[in-house]
């Protein structure tokens, strides 16, 4: 048992607190010495829908529920809140609100990262004249000095995704926005920077790098606010928060919240948490996060990558004067055609769909796109239709399952080759976790499509995992890196079926005419809908 001499002075064991501010929960988690859950809470994130095309959750709300899970989990460790060493916060990326400084009441609910108000403002920036000097003036810088950066600049466009345009449309929207950007009263934040506002009474105006350049608004290579964006669609860099390392002392929690005052020593976004959590520390080490959507990362070092087909450079963390750069590629739907396939009853349980894969040899020649969402990279178009091709009258219900499972492992390997091609990066370690990563099938034909060892960890929990690490290295609760990689235990290891016969790794053969039918569908699929 860990025991060390608590804040209060009490001599009792410690515990490191973590909350994951999810799309669709909120989970809090205790963490003793051997980074072992002594206790959990969860509550229901309740997304609203207030018109077509908008995602919205309500600030208040959302505030009682992080209190309720951190009360939650303290009292089902059966442990006290003063044995709690620091408080790690690990949130879903890009959803902001604006709220006044003085009183530290919001002006709107919380703008979804999935909501679409403004597509329409994105579409015709994407179009504008403006964009279309940019990208001329930026072909002309490449073809003069061969900066791959000027060559992404020449190729970018805008996304609903990013903060950028839905904070247009409040600026355009809301007059008491305006006016308290007016009277220097008006503050922005994501998730973090809220919860940081209220934990602290208003003291504490911050968010870290990693949530900050998942904004789009954020300029990862001169690590600041971009002065470039703002005033090209006007936004005021006042409202900005401070930007702070992803470990660092944030304030602690006011005593009157939580009946004791708790350090805040981590904020992260939710895909940089879990890469943390993985313990994905070197270049080269990729994380694989399978949940409702697919995203890959990869740990790119000390730069920022420069991406031409779709790969996102993103701060990983900042401890000290380290920065650790990731490169992202996503798919949007992956447990979302499962959960469609669900409500298809096409299965009843999600557990029996790996069987019912390895029930049939191969799909039958039935191909499943999963575009519900468009397609992200390497492909990005967001007017694909989702389909299913090669249905026959023997297509059986475990042909079309295999053939869902088949897709999502499909695109693993659209995004790991994108990768390998763009960075240029030999691949160290790939890790994967989310709530799909719990299928077999799915990870051993992703194993086989890339011809290399794929690692389920026991944790699945690991945005709210890396926060907690991050939190307990601040406060001296662990001491190094190497520390957290012996606390990482292995669920199951996929070899790839020719190193499983004792055979050399490489990407599997047999798929490739199935791969190659799969890209058919793919491409028949692409730009489906109308502009």
């Amino acid at each position: 048992m860990f025991t060390m001499m608590g804040r209060n002075g009490l001599n009792k064991e410690s515990f490191i607190l973590s909350v994951d501010v999810g799309t669709t929960s909120i989970r809090c988690h205790v963490y003793d010495k051997e980074a072992r859950i002594r206790g959990s809470c969860t509550s229901k994130v309740v997304p609203l829908y207030p018109a077509v095309g908008h995602v919205e959750m309500d600030p208040d709300a959302l505030w009682r529920g992080f209190i309720t899970v951190v009360k939650g989990a303290v009292q089902d460790a059966g442990v006290q809140m003063c044995q709690m060493e620091a408080l790690g916060i690990s949130t879903q990326r890009a959803t902001f609100t604006t709220w006044d400084r003085r009183t530290g009441v919001p002006f709107h609910n919380f703008i979804s990262w999935q909501d679409q108000r403004a597509a329409d403002l994105v579409k015709s920036w994407n179009r504008s004249c403006t964009m279309k000097i940019i990208h001329g003036v930026m072909k002309v810088a490449y073809f003069l000095t061969r900066h791959k950066r000027s060559l992404a600049a020449s190729l970018i466009v805008f996304s609903t995704q990013h903060v950028t345009f839905r904070l247009v449309w409040v600026l355009a929207h809301c007059k008491q926005v305006r006016q308290a950007i007016e009277e220097g009263n008006c503050c922005f934040g994501t998730i973090d920077t809220w919860l940081l506002f209220k934990l602290t009474k208003g003291r504490v105006h911050a968010t870290d790098y990693s949530n900050a350049s998942s904004t789009g608004i954020f300029d990862s290579y001169q690590m600041c606010w971009s002065g470039f964006l703002c005033s090209l669609v006007s936004l005021p860099l006042s409202i900005f928060p401070h930007v702070e390392n992803t470990g660092h002392n944030f304030g602690s929690t006011d005593p009157s919240i939580l009946g004791v005052s708790i350090p805040i020593m981590s904020v992260m976004a939710d895909q940089q948490a879990a890469m943390f959590g993985e313990c994905c520390f070197d270049v080269g080490d990729v994380k694989i996060t399978m949940g409702t959507g697919t995203f890959m990362d990869i740990n790119t070092g000390s730069k920022p990558h420069t991406s031409v087909a779709g790969l996102y450079p993103l701060v990983g963390w900042k401890i000290g004067s380290d920065v650790v750069y990731l490169a992202e590629g996503n798919a949007a739907d992956t447990g979302t055609a499962i959960k469609w396939a669900q409500e298809l009853e096409l299965f009843s349980d999600v557990g029996e769909t790996s069987d019912m894969a390895y029930s049939v040899s191969d799909s039958d020649g039935v191909c499943f796109v999963p575009s519900f969402s468009g397609l992200q990279a390497p492909l990005n178009d967001p007017r694909a239709c989702a389909s299913l091709m090669g249905l026959k009258p023997s297509t059986t219900k475990s042909h079309l399952v295999r053939a869902i499972l088949e897709s999502v492992a499909f695109r693993n390997k659209q995004l790991y080759e994108t990768m390998l091609r763009e960075t240029h990066i030999p691949i160290t370690k790939i890790r994967v976790d989310g709530g799909v990563s719990s299928n077999d099938f799915v990870l051993q034909l992703t194993a086989d499509l890339f011809g290399r060892k794929v690692v389920r960890p026991q944790h699945r929990e690991m945005s709210s995992l890396g926060a907690a690490f991050l939190a307990g290295l601040g406060v001296g609760f662990w001491s190094t890196r190497e520390e957290l990689k012996k606390l990482q235990s292995a669920d199951k290891v996929f070899l790839p079926k020719d190193v499983a016969t004792g055979g050399t790794a490489s990407p599997s053969q047999e798929y490739i005419p199935i791969l190659q039918s799969w890209e058919r569908a793919l491409r028949r699929s692409m730009n489906w809908y109308k502009p």
